[in-house]
């Protein structure tokens, strides 16, 4: 079965290669926002998809202002749940409707971003619901202008093939991916991140690292992703610490933002690995924040990916200028496990998840390893024991 696994691999690898997948055009600043904005047609009104706390923190104001200021009519839908719902989606869409709006702009972290696209997706797809256009190329149609505006530096949803979804009633989460799906423009504005709390800063800057790393490792890697994979690496070693500490660095927060962007180019490419996998039935079960899923089981499943992982890892070391050159792959492999260990130390990641439930895991290992065994080119592979091994690695004492 495994070869089926890595045939079908090697057949998304070259639909990568010789397809090719579209990126947004990249914006940065206040100043980037207005460039954008001149491209729109004043007369035709934009959908404004943001969600209820960035509304009333007034993240989302000067978004607003400046489209005042540019005589440029919007919607303001709010109504996004941390996991964005099916009837999210489909409230989004009614207000697009109404209003007969042309374009869309998302301001939030991959939550907002993730809605926002499928609200475009069901605009040019009105006769799809939202369950039809899960999996891989369901839409094949040519989105509304969408501009990703990240208020988290974390998802890299800005720039990425998918959107995830949630379905309350199946308790399950589930991806549309399309190429269709990349915003046409993404806006990164270090200002909007500043009041992120140090919480929330650090398991979206760990989000944004475990894309990389995912990328990286696996194997589809390409120049280009590996490339982007290690830039953003080096970012968020360098950066993410600061802007946890202190918020109002808007170096630090900038440079989060950029890492966040060129982790989502290389893993839209090359996809992730059983990180995500765990992770996405964390959330489905649970609400189990993404970033905070995949930061708390990010350490376990390196481990377990052992020797056949120590060249890659090395290699990023290599890159960081964590290592020394006369050292072998497995101890550079081993100073980069520990850097990344004391990191989520020194960003108080909990080790343990309250809400997990021991008589869950094997569902959830279940369903783990279905998502990842197709879909993810992962540097080695794992049966269902080991998932729920690593599982149980995670449950709470107390």
């Amino acid at each position: 079965m495994y070869f089926l696994y890595r045939c079908y691999h090697f057949i998304l690898k070259c639909i990568v290669i010789f397809i090719g997948i579209p990126d947004p055009r990249l914006y940065q600043g206040y100043s980037g926002f207005k460039q954008w904005l001149v491209l729109l047609n004043p007369n035709k009104p934009v959908l404004v998809v943001t969600d209820n706390t960035l509304k009333n923190l007034g993240v989302v104001a000067p978004i607003l202002a400046l489209l005042d200021e540019q005589a440029i009519s919007w919607q303001l839908f709010s109504d996004v749940d941390a996991n964005p719902t099916i009837s999210n989606v489909e409230n989004g869409l009614a207000l697009y409707q109404q209003y007969t709006c042309h374009s869309i702009i998302a301001v939030g972290g991959g939550s907002v971003i993730d809605c926002a696209k499928l609200i475009g997706a069901r605009a040019v797809r009105p006769n799809k619901s939202v369950k039809q256009l899960k999996g891989l190329f369901k839409v094949l149609k040519k989105l509304p202008p969408l501009c990703a505006i990240p208020t988290t530096a974390g998802t890299g949803s800005e720039t990425t093939v998918a959107a995830v979804v949630n379905d309350p009633q199946m308790q399950t989460k589930y991806a549309a991916t399309d190429f269709a799906l990349v915003p046409s423009d993404a806006v990164l504005i270090a200002e909007l991140t500043q009041t992120v709390p140090d919480f929330i800063t650090a398991a979206t800057g760990i989000d944004a690292l475990t894309h990389a790393l995912e990328a990286y490792i696996g194997t589809n890697g390409l120049a280009f992703s590996d490339d982007k994979s290690l830039r953003a690496i080096e970012l968020i070693l360098q950066n993410l610490l600061t802007a946890h500490k202190n918020g109002n660095d808007l170096v630090a927060r900038e440079n989060m933002l950029l890492a966040s962007f060129y982790a989502g180019q290389a893993f839209t490419r090359t996809s992730v690995g059983y990180v995500h996998a765990i992770a996405h039935q964390l959330g489905a079960q649970y609400g189990t924040a993404h970033g905070l899923a995949n930061s708390v089981i990010l350490m376990h499943v390196l481990k377990f990916y052992g020797s056949s992982i120590d060249k890659k890892l090395a290699a990023i070391a290599d890159h960081c200028q964590l290592a020394q050159s006369h050292q072998k792959p497995a101890e550079k492999a081993a100073i980069l496990l520990n850097t990344l260990e004391q990191l989520l130390i020194d960003l108080a990641i909990p080790r343990h998840l309250k809400e997990l439930k021991v008589a869950d895991i094997p569902k959830l290992a279940d369903a783990a390893i279905v998502e990842a065994n197709w879909d993810y080119p992962v540097p080695k592979f794992m049966n269902v024991a080991q998932c729920q091994a690593i599982i149980h690695k995670v449950v709470s004492n107390t």
